[in-house]
């Protein structure tokens, strides 16, 4: 048997656990951008078995094996491009690197050309999951802005094609093209949201939601409605007193009521049979579910004050019986 079957063979055998290893890499990630408050989406995947035989044939690889260096991978997309170093150096403090990054951001000499930038990050996988030998595997990190990774999906639709047919040089330039709109793009939404942090008022329920979202994701990856986020957070806040405080006073009410709303989260939460086979207790399974509980717990009546002129009523008492109290 050659390397390039031996390889497919162990790949064959072993992906599930390199599946594991880009799962836990994944929830790694996802824990300590929470607790750091980076606003992130961290996916993750093991290269298909069929995309594995195709680059080592493709690539011409004499020991796939060990060539193919990312058959477990994380993506993570970031607002806009000033969070891309606080992402770098949350992966260098909680991650083994292997080599060092590949960054072509400020590539000396580049600067008259169009280029996707990239920025990935070789590490050894978070977790327990080894490979035959003993080792653990590596896993590949993507890091990219929501418009350049709209840009690297789009254009790799477009212009991966076999090695035996050409794009045509007009196409490819057009994609290149984008890159400068992209640049632009990313610019002024990091422009906007550091202008819009200079108007308390609008900024407040923003900077409350975007706390809520990172305490959120350390009991659950569930996707939730950001229209029925900022409808009710609107009314919370204003059973806030101190703006200035709540989100360390949030922080720790999550850690000191830890286990009761890992409970909350199972019984009535996104995966819970409540919400998947009767569709209440919706607002368990959004990220101001924490702001709510807080209030019930230490302004329940400001809170059933306000939110009766402004919300359901039928919502608010969802929530007291998954916390545990009465109205």
């Amino acid at each position: 048997m050659n390397l390039f079957d031996e390889a497919l063979d162990r790949y064959r055998r072993e992906w599930p656990r390199v599946e594991k290893a880009a799962k836990l890499t994944a929830a790694h990630i996802r824990r300590r951008a929470a607790r750091a408050r980076i606003n992130c989406e961290v996916t993750c995947r093991a290269k298909e078995i069929a995309s594995f035989v195709t680059k080592a044939e493709h690539k011409q690889y004499h020991d796939p094996w060990s060539q193919i260096t990312d058959k477990a991978g994380v993506r993570i997309v970031v607002q806009h491009s000033g969070l891309l170093d606080p992402v770098l150096d949350l992966i260098k403090d909680s991650l083994t690197l292997v080599g060092d990054p590949e960054d072509d951001r400020h590539t000396a000499g580049a600067e008259d050309r169009l280029q996707y930038p990239r920025l990935h990050v070789q590490v050894v996988a978070w977790g327990d999951q080894k490979s035959d030998d003993g080792r653990p595997y590596e896993c590949e990190i993507q890091v990219r802005t929501e418009a350049t990774d709209l840009w690297a999906r789009m254009s790799h639709k477009l212009m991966y094609k076999p090695a035996s047919v050409a794009v045509p040089s007009d196409v490819r330039r057009s994609l290149y093209r984008l890159i400068a709109l992209i640049e632009l793009y990313d610019l002024e939404v990091q422009r906007g949201v550091e202008a819009l942090a200079q108007y308390p008022d609008v900024a407040c329920s923003n900077h409350l939601l975007d706390e809520a979202e990172h305490l959120f994701r350390t009991f659950t990856d569930h996707e939730h409605r950001r229209d029925l986020s900022e409808e009710v957070v609107d009314v919370l806040v204003r059973t806030i007193k101190d703006h200035a405080s709540y989100p360390d006073q949030l922080a720790n009410f999550s850690q000191a009521r830890k286990s009761d709303l890992e409970r909350a989260y199972k019984d009535y939460g996104p995966e819970s049979d409540h919400f998947l086979r009767h569709g209440r207790y919706v607002l368990a399974s959004q990220p101001e579910s924490l702001i709510i509980f807080e209030r019930l717990s230490s302004a329940k009546f400001l809170l059933q004050g306000l939110w009766a002129d402004e919300l359901p009523e039928s919502m608010l008492n969802d929530m007291a019986e998954a916390w545990g109290v009465s109205l």
